[in-house]
């Protein structure tokens, strides 16, 4: 999990790098199309091509949609601020997970953990600090709203992974973006600059390493000891923030980051147990 971190960390900083160059759909499509090589590599070597195509295609083409807000809306925002302050917005999503599993899984959130969940989005709010002076909102509720996304896809992959291989669905996800958000970035699409091919090459080995270590991570490991290591990437993001743009988050920024942070490893503490106490004794995770 800590590997996957470092990786997505890296595609980020790619991203970010030539956001500034083509459209937010245009990346995302330069970041599934270089991602696909190695995922089909992946997919070869482990001798799972024959699970493609057994599939729950209607539960895949709304990923793919929510795929395009979450990549395009995470672009948007990185472009315009720095990366450790999209990623402390945007860690918010798990708590939205817990939120929406509540009327689309019938799952039952006790009074703790909804209370964890707002104070997480409190947490939202201090590092967006609506009407601050010098604070740009406008890119910071365009994350959230990725954030959304990226919390109801993960709710369709808690469907898809009762029937689909974990193959198919990172095949098919990275196809679906490509041709959905390649849909739309072909209005607007600019050539490649050559300068930046070496950046979107490595957008798409980190890409595809950070899903297979994410993949292995919770197949290896229990998922409420493997989840909390997520955070780690707010760390990987500062110090690429400060190696390359020199910036780093200002004081409400990892305030804000640390309400998130500890309400979402509150949460995943909180679920634990819940988890534990329906367990049969005796019974593995």
């Amino acid at each position: 999990m800590l590997l996957a971190g470092l990786m997505f960390a890296f595609m980020d900083a790619g991203m970010k790098w030539i956001a500034t160059s083509y459209s937010p759909f245009q990346v995302a499509t330069l970041r599934s199309l270089a991602a696909m090589p190695p995922v089909l590599l992946w997919i070869l070597l482990r001798g799972k091509a024959g699970t493609l195509l057994h599939v729950h295609w209607p539960l895949h083409l709304l990923r793919g949609v929510l795929g395009v807000g979450v990549m395009a809306g995470f672009v948007y925002g990185v472009a315009r601020m720095p990366l450790s302050t999209a990623y402390a917005i945007v860690f918010v999503s798990p708590l939205m997970v817990t939120a929406l599993a509540v009327p689309l899984l019938g799952e039952k959130v006790g009074p703790r953990r909804w209370a964890a969940i707002v104070v997480g989005l409190l947490g939202v709010l201090v590092v967006l600090r609506p009407g601050a002076a010098g604070v740009i909102t406008g890119p910071g509720l365009v994350l959230v709203l990725a954030a959304l996304c990226y919390a109801i896809a993960a709710i369709t992959v808690r469907k898809l992974a009762q029937r689909d291989s974990p193959e198919a669905m990172v095949f098919w996800f990275l196809v679906l973006l490509t041709l959905f958000a390649g849909a739309i970035a072909v209005f607007h699409w600019q050539p490649v600059q050559r300068g930046h091919l070496w950046i979107i090459m490595m957008i798409g080995i980190t890409g595809a390493v950070g899903q297979i270590a994410l993949t292995h991570a919770f197949r290896l490991g229990e998922a409420s000891q493997i989840a909390p290591l997520e955070y780690a990437g707010l760390v990987w993001v500062v110090m690429l923030d400060l190696a390359i743009w020199q910036v780093l988050p200002d004081g409400m920024t990892w305030l804000g980051a640390v309400i998130i942070v500890a309400s979402g490893l509150y949460l995943i503490r909180r679920e634990d147990l819940a988890a534990a106490a329906v367990r049969p004794p005796g019974a593995s995770v």
